[in-house]
């Protein structure tokens, strides 16, 4: 049933043969590695006004100089990273640019940032679609948490069934989107020229006081709200080979185009809320009073807020598209469980699906699905890795010195500089707000990873054949658990003995009428294996048995003990409830034992 249940969910397994066959196209690819950019767009125009409306109205008129700021940022740091990728064609990654070129160290703070920041990507954007879905249906906000769970668990199943059938589905509401804003954008541009602003058909909140005044850190404050719009930039860079050939080309591509539209819908929707004078609310979005100003109620409001919540939501894919990625990285490198490193069914690796689908949905609970609670959080891990990436690249380039090594230092210089201030100022603005959260878990995670790696160089090290003289010499008891005589116990006895001749069975006694019966017996069907009996005053099972290992194996030498256990499997699930799991038991006590083999022998009944 499970497995049905799965097939149904995920789809058939696709072979290893065809990996290459499941590549993105440009078309796909944007909407996938775009999707977590695009929809910042929906949400970091209400980051600046959020802060800035604490200074009063009149600070409001200072978002779109941050806005231009902010859109210099992007298109630095989208330069910066088509350097990045014709450096490492094989993938680009942070952590991977981070390691080759700063160390160890270096990597692995970036590859823990952006662990952090994919995960907060699928909180967020998660969160702030069910907002946009919320503010269109006031009667949903209630709901929201679950909603948001949902959500996640729809795209982690979506993420599941493969890179390209992931891309299929998500490729259309990224267009709508895009499509969408650029209407919005246009129409409220013309309308402002023609007619001015409109008046609000609903009675605006009251007019905003000062509660602070206009000061630099103010301005620095609102200008870390909005750089969340850079978040997924490095996506396209960590997923340079999942692009049909040729790879470098097409990922190139993808970013620069990436960054046009980026910076059109930003910095169109930043200069909307200004002169349509759009103030932030707790209960509507920014991009919802925009839409309600400009078209009204009916189809094109709806549609609005329809696609802002897809994109918004479908945002996580990008998370969802390389956070499996980085891990596997670093779990080929031994800083993560290797079990990062398989791919699943359909030629993904599931198993960071299924962690970062759970993570992301623990944190939404904890936060309340709150967008504005998560925010805090979001940029220092994503600004850590950028510097850290571009700073890489500069030294790359003054090491190997190719053709043009001079103009390439130049970008990543500039890419590194711009991103390393504006961490000091995301760090230093919002680090009572909640980053010092993220800097505790990179840390946290970097201590992690060396423990992991310690772990598997120790495993390595034990399991080398270099220096090794061979095994010692061993001894071998068999002994078959018994606690009854049966169709199962004669089979097991039966196993032992192509094991070893010398196998005995062994019998702990609990009550003395019950053993003479079972010796009784053993004579009678004359078996040819020896019965052991093991008294227990105490009822125990597990104690006399664990006391007569010890004393074989205390005999000298390396004495290997194979415990082969008879068990018989009722035909129906339910039926096991009405047994005494014994076999389990001992499996469970003897399982981490030095030189102790537990074998099971099952016995399965027909009906």
């Amino acid at each position: 049933m499970l497995s049905g249940l799965k097939r149904l969910l995920v789809g058939r397994p696709l072979p290893t043969a065809l990996a290459r066959h499941e590549r993105l196209s440009k078309i796909t690819g944007l909407a996938i590695f775009a999707s977590d950019n695009l929809s910042s767009v929906a949400y970091a125009t209400e980051e600046i006004l959020r802060v800035l409306v604490v200074a009063g109205a009149a600070a409001l008129t200072l978002s779109v100089p941050i806005g231009i700021a902010i859109a210099i940022v992007i298109l630095i740091v989208i330069n910066s990273y088509r350097q990045t990728i014709l450096a490492y064609p094989q993938g680009a990654s942070d952590y991977i640019v981070a390691k080759d070129n700063l160390g160890t160290l270096a990597g692995l703070t970036a590859g823990s940032a952006l662990l952090i920041d994919y995960t907060l990507t699928v909180a967020v954007s998660v969160s702030a679609g069910i907002a946009a879905l919320t503010s269109a249906f006031p009667a949903l906000f209630e709901h929201r948490i679950v909603l948001c769970i949902g959500a996640i668990a729809l795209i982690s199943v979506g993420n599941l069934r493969g890179v390209r059938e992931s891309g299929k589905l998500f490729a259309l509401p990224s267009y709508l989107f895009i499509a969408g804003f650029v209407t919005l954008i246009a129409a409220g541009l013309v309308r402002y020229l023609l007619y001015g602003a409109p008046t609000p058909a609903t009675p605006p909140p009251p007019t905003v006081t000062s509660l602070s005044p206009i000061t630099l850190f103010l301005v620095l404050h609102a200008f870390s709200s909005g750089a969340v719009a850079l978040t997924g930039i490095e996506a396209v860079a960590d997923g340079v080979q999942a692009f049909k050939p040729p790879e470098v080309k097409n990922a190139r591509t993808v970013l620069a185009v990436l960054g046009v539209i980026m910076i059109t819908l930003f910095l169109g929707i930043t200069l909307l809320a200004a002169l349509y004078g759009i103030l932030p609310r707790d209960e509507e979005t920014v991009v919802s009073q925009l839409a309600w100003r400009i078209f009204g109620g009916g189809m094109p409001y709806f549609y609005i807020q329809g696609v802002s919540m897809l994109i918004l939501v479908l945002a996580a894919n990008t998370a969802f598209a390389d956070f499996p990625r980085l891990a596997f990285f670093m779990a080929r490198d031994g800083y993560l469980p290797r079990q990062f490193s398989n791919r699943g069914d359909r030629l993904v690796f599931s198993n960071g699906v299924v962690i970062l689908a759970v993570t992301a949905a623990v944190l939404v609970a904890i936060f309340g699905g709150s967008t504005h609670a998560l925010i805090p959080l979001y940029a220092v891990g994503v600004f850590t890795s950028f510097t850290l990436s571009q700073t890489s690249m500069v030294r790359r380039w003054l090491r190997t010195r190719p053709d043009g090594w001079w103009w390439r230092v130049a970008v990543n210089g500039v890419g590194a500089l711009t991103t390393a201030v504006v961490l000091t100022v995301v760090a230093s603005t919002k680090f009572v707000d909640g980053a010092w959260i993220v800097v505790l878990l990179i840390t946290i995670l970097i201590i992690v990873f060396f423990v992991i790696k310690r772990h598997y160089d120790d495993v390595a090290r034990q399991l080398s054949l270099d220096g090794y003289g061979g095994p010692p010499p061993i001894t071998h008891s068999v002994l078959v658990l018994v606690g009854d005589l049966h169709r199962g116990v004669v089979e097991a006895l039966q196993y032992a003995r192509t094991l070893s001749p010398g196998a005995k069975a062994v019998y702990v006694e609990a009550d003395p009428e019950r053993t003479r019966r079972l010796e009784e017996r053993w004579v009678s069907h004359g078996l040819g294996v020896p019965l052991i009996v093991l008294t227990s005053p105490y009822r125990s099972l597990i104690g006399p048995l664990v006391d007569y290992i010890d004393h074989l194996q205390a005999q000298g030498g390396k004495h290997m003990v194979t415990i082969v256990v008879p068990e018989f499997l009722p035909a129906r699930w339910w039926q096991h409830l009405l047994h005494n799991q014994t076999a389990l038991l001992i499996k469970g006590a003897l399982l981490f034992r030095k030189n102790v083999i537990v074998t099971d022998v099952p016995y399965h009944l027909s009906h």
